[in-house]
Order: C-alpha cells, then structure tokens, then sequence
C-alpha cells in the first residue's frame, strides 16, 4: 500500500509546473549556500582559520565545484544522452580525468589570483597552502601524481552533489514515466469503451429481429400464448434497452433474462424436443456481477442452427455458479454442412472481443464440435 501510495504520489507531482525557472535559481543557491557554510565552518573550526582566510577558501572551493558541476550536467551530459550506450559509457569515462583537470586548474587559478592579491595562510595546519599552491608550474598542477592523489578528494566533494541532481532527475523522469503510462492507460479505456458500446449496438437490433421473427411465426399458428409471448418480449427488450447499458449488471437479472429468452425460443417448438435448461438460484448470484448480454449470440446460435435432426435434434443449457465462477455449458446437435456457420460470424467473433476487453486472464473458452455436437463452454472469474 505504501509503494503504491508512494507511486501515484509522484506520478500525480507536475514537476514541470513546480521547478520553474526562479524555483531552480532559488534551489541551487539554497544548495550551494549551504555547502558555503558547512565549509566555512570546517576551515573555522577544524584548521583554526581567520574568518577571512576561511571565506576566501570558502569561495574558492564553492566557485571551483560549481565550475565542473554545471559543466557536466548543463554542457556535456546533455550530448551524452543523445549518443548510442557504446559512445556515451566511453565519453563518461573519458570525461572524468578531463573534469579532474579542469577542477585542479581552476584551484591552481585561484591560488594565483590569492597570491597576486597578498593573501596567504600565517598560521595552523594549512600555513603557507596558497604561496605553496601558485609557485607551482603550470604542468606541475596537472601532474599525473597530483590527479591521482587528488581524485579522492574530488569525488568526496562533489559526490553529494551529484547524488542529489541524479536522485532528482531519476524521480523526474520517473515521474514523467508514470504520467505517460496513466495517459496510455486511459487511452485504452476509453477505447475500450467505444469498441464495448459498438460491439453492443450490434448485438441489440440482431436480438430484436430473431425475437420479432420468433412472435411473427407464433402469430400466424394463432398460438394461444401469444400474449404471454409478448410480455416476455417486453421483459427482454426492457433488459436489453436499459439494464444492458451498464458495463455490469447483477448476474441474477441476466439469468433471468437468458431464462426468458429461453422460454421465448423453446414455445416455436413442439414438445416432443429435447430442448433441457438448469439455472443457479438467486442466492447462488448474491453479490455477483456480469457483463451484459455475453452468452446470448451463443444460445441464439443453438437454437438457429440446432434442433434440425429428425432424430436427434437436442439443445442442452447449463448455468451454474461455483466459488465466484460464472459457468456457462450449451451443446446442441448441428447438421455437418453448416459447420462454418456455427464457428464463424460477427456474433462469435464480438462475444470473444468482449471477453478480451471486459475480462483479461479471467475467462476460458471452449468451442468444440464433433459428430454433429457442438459444444460451448464459457468460464468467468467474476470476483477478481
């Protein structure tokens, strides 16, 4: 919980909005302000310096690591990031003798400049360190004795520093990292969305002429149930036009909503099919939610394209509900000539885009057929 509270905290900190201009300028002189005092300090304390000859050393060390730090990170690695891995991890390796060099220049400069002035050290630990730095040669400076033993210095002065620009260009980036992800992430959303509501609306109006067609043949036996008919209708279509508009609905009114298409459907036959349905009780969908409308091209394709054997004709509903798992079995006799009917179409092929979008990694689903028995099985986690 706290990583991911950690996470979107970040995620939703607009740096770009925040670290302005005047807030950089603010930030770094805090920073080097600080680093000012805390050497003052040590010169003051640790060597017994003057309050002047700690200032003017102060200075000197501040504007010599300022020097190499905007130079690595405003000059050179700018062009660095640009380059391949290859070429960069070489430059870096290159460049950090160079910036060695450049900071023990810039001291030997300022020892010069001090010693041309008439400031020197008269007494303590570092007596005499600014007449003894400036009579150096040019080429003694930067002598290769001098970068090595001068390296662990250089590192342990301006490490901090770095530490502190790298840890917050990491959080940056990262954070600019989570934003674009956020933005992928609601892009898929919304285009879920609009291929959910187009999938839909192709499955509504299909539903309503098979049913129409269904209470026209009934119309013309002069069927006695005609009205009952008619109210189921009117159940189904009030599902379809209202309830299926929800991304989810309460798995109970779906039951009963493929049990009413069930009886709508099974009243154009005679009773003599063997036409067999098992539904789960209503508290057996407590508390459960499904995707509207997702097994209803299947159960419309059975009876389409089932019970036409004369000897066999069978259609078989399964529902059940086990451990929060939404089992759906129908099997139907089929006559082998239309078997790419059955396996193919929009209807199928929508029902399984569905399942992608609505239920990643929480479904399986089985198509089979053989000897004339086609089989579907759909399973669904519907509490993840």
């Amino acid at each position: 919980m706290s990583s991911n509270y950690f996470t979107e905290g970040i995620g939703e900190f607009d740096f770009e909005q925040f670290y302005t201009k005047q807030k950089r300028v603010i930030f770094h002189s805090l920073m080097w302000l600080s680093f000012a005092f805390l050497l003052f300090l040590s010169y003051r304390l640790a060597y017994q310096l003057t309050y002047f000859n700690s200032f003017i050393l102060t200075v000197r060390m501040c504007i010599v690591n300022m020097i190499v730090f905007y130079l690595f990170f405003y000059l050179l690695l700018p062009k660095i990031l640009k380059l391949s891995f290859g070429f960069a991890l070489f430059y870096l390796i290159v460049s950090f003798p160079v910036f060695v060099i450049i900071w023990l220049l810039s001291t030997y400069a300022f020892s010069l400049i001090y010693h041309s002035l008439g400031f020197e050290i008269l007494e303590g630990e570092l007596k005499g360190a600014i007449k003894a730095s400036a009579s150096q040669t040019f080429w003694e400076s930067i002598s290769f004795e001098r970068i090595i033993s001068q390296t662990i210095i250089f590192i342990s002065i301006l490490s901090p520093f770095f530490f502190i620009k790298i840890l917050f260009e990491i959080t940056k980036l990262y954070s600019r990292t989570i934003k674009i992800q956020n933005q992928k992430n609601l892009l898929e959303i919304k285009n879920i969305n609009i291929e959910k509501d187009f999938l839909k609306s192709q499955l509504n109006p299909h539903f309503l002429f098979n049913t129409l067609n269904n209470l026209y043949s009934l119309s013309l036996k002069k069927d006695n149930a005609v009205p009952d008919v008619i109210l189921n209708l009117s159940d189904t279509m009030s599902y379809t036009l209202y309830e299926s508009n929800s991304e989810k609905v309460e798995l109970w009114k779906e039951v009963e909503f493929v049990k009413n298409y069930f009886e709508l459907e099974k009243m154009r036959y005679s009773a003599d099919r063997k036409i067999n349905y098992e539904f789960p009780t209503e508290t057996d969908c407590k508390n459960l939610k499904i995707a509207p409308l997702l097994t209803f091209t299947f159960i419309e394709n059975a009876f389409k394209y089932g019970l036409k054997s004369k000897e066999s004709a069978f259609l078989n509903l399964k529902i059940k509900v086990e451990n929060g798992n939404f089992i759906f079995v129908i099997k139907n006799d089929f006559e082998e000539y239309k078997k790419e009917n059955i396996h193919g179409g929009i209807g199928i092929e929508n029902v399984k885009k569905r399942l992608q979008l609505l239920y990643p990694n929480d479904f399986q689903l089985e198509i089979l057929s053989s000897k004339n028995i086609f089989k579907v099985e759909l399973i669904i986690n519907l509490i993840k």
